[in-house]
């Protein structure tokens, strides 16, 4: 179970750095003109801290795996993000539309990726807070 968190902290901490990306991949200085100045703000600050919250889960995968499969706390904190995966690979097809990936090759390739790491976060959390 070690490794799986090994490899789970080697993908959180990516996934974490590639959000420094997101502000000019998708144009965010043109299409957030429109909103209001908190509204803009608040896309970039709450990317942030979204992104800082994934680089923690993994560092603690990377530095804690021991802890997280030997210890009741370990078992509590992987029942936690068992259930924060599980609830964002819903989001996968319940808070994006279809029309963002269908039908266009290389969005589909990203929806199927996401989907799949979403899939494999939330077994091995569950199995490991239900072993």
């Amino acid at each position: 179970m070690q490794i799986h968190f090994h490899i789970i902290g080697i993908l959180l901490v990516t996934l974490a750095f590639v959000h420094l990306i997101f502000p000019k991949y998708f144009k965010w200085k043109e299409d957030l003109k429109p909103l209001t100045l908190i509204n803009r703000q608040m896309m970039t600050v709450h990317t942030f801290f979204i992104a800082l919250v994934v680089f923690l889960m993994g560092l603690l995968c990377l530095t804690s795996s021991s802890d997280l499969v030997e210890t009741k706390l370990g078992k509590t904190i992987s029942l936690g993000l068992a259930i924060f995966w599980s609830l964002r690979l819903l989001t996968q097809f319940f808070g994006y539309s279809a029309k963002l990936w269908k039908g266009k090759a290389f969005e589909t390739v990203v929806h199927i990726f996401f989907t799949g790491l979403w899939i494999y976060l939330s077994l091995i959390f569950w199995m490991n807070y239900l072993r």
